[in-house]
């Protein structure tokens, strides 16, 4: 990765992440490939203004265009609040709202290392019948809180309830291992890429004729039901704090009548 104390090593890096050519970069924050070169070598030096044009053009996170202004000198420009500070309050009771109303499917939300910070009543029963009894349930946390990249990768967790793993599973390796990008080095990221090595190793080359689908559903065999669902992954459009930025709620579908009957049935056995 590039180091965080340089510009330009920063803006190269992204810009890479983007499969952007100079050009394109250039093109995006309308000013010229030569100053985009220049920029990148350290022949030039940016102005706060560039450096935020910089960052729009190539779609960085409100974390990651804090560290590029810091990287070229400039004060951060997003703030990082705790999910428990009175201002986001109002971002707590629409997540809330939004999953309460999502009953009974399945609905939660996950910080960017992927912990389950809130989930609905079909969401806690699900997670309690699939890992009820887990001898390995701790390897399945981290920071002491359920992360959804661990549960769905882990051979113990939902990965040995889905029927039709070596199909979907390129699609949630995608979309991890581009999350991962931003992460921090930790026991959380080596953990993620030793269970991807491992998963990479079991899959067939070849696509699955399923994978034509416009949606690949998640199916799953818990007891004597398979049910099947697909996810809608949403964000906060209009984000200026960093914490709220990263939060996504991924609501869960059926994608049949015999699934939707499932959770209703768990529905009604939890009340």
């Amino acid at each position: 990765m590039f180091d965080h104390n340089e510009f330009k090593d920063q803006c190269r890096w992204w810009r890479q992440q983007r499969k952007m050519s100079q050009l394109d970069l250039a093109l995006a924050a309308d000013i010229s490939q030569r100053h985009v070169s220049y920029l990148e070598t350290g022949r030039s030096l940016p102005s706060r203004l560039m450096v935020m044009r910089l960052a729009e053009a190539l779609l960085i996170p409100k974390r990651e265009h804090n560290r590029l202004l810091h990287a070229a000198g400039f004060a951060t420009s997003f703030s990082e609040s705790a999910l428990s500070d009175p201002m986001m309050q109002p971002v707590l009771d629409t997540l809330n709202t939004m999953l309460s109303h999502h009953d009974p499917l399945p609905a939660l939300v996950v910080d960017r290392y992927w912990n389950i910070k809130i989930q609905n009543r079909a969401t806690q029963t699900l997670l309690a019948l699939l890992l009820t009894d887990n001898a390995h349930y701790p390897e399945l946390l981290y920071q002491g809180e359920i992360n959804l990249a661990l549960l769905t990768l882990h051979p113990f967790g939902l990965r040995q309830f889905v029927t039709n793993w070596t199909t979907i599973a390129p699609a949630m390796l995608r979309r991890i291992k581009v999350e991962m990008t931003t992460l921090p080095n930790s026991n959380l990221k080596q953990q993620l890429a030793a269970l991807i090595v491992e998963v990479e190793q079991q899959l067939n080359p070849q696509m699955d004729a399923t994978a034509l689908l416009p949606i690949v559903p998640l199916t799953l065999q818990i007891n004597q039901h398979c049910i099947h669902l697909f996810s809608v992954i949403a964000t906060f459009g209009t984000a200026i704090d960093i914490t709220a930025d990263e939060l996504r709620i991924e609501s869960f579908y059926a994608q049949d009548q015999l699934t939707l009957n499932f959770f209703q049935h768990l529905a009604s056995m939890a009340n």
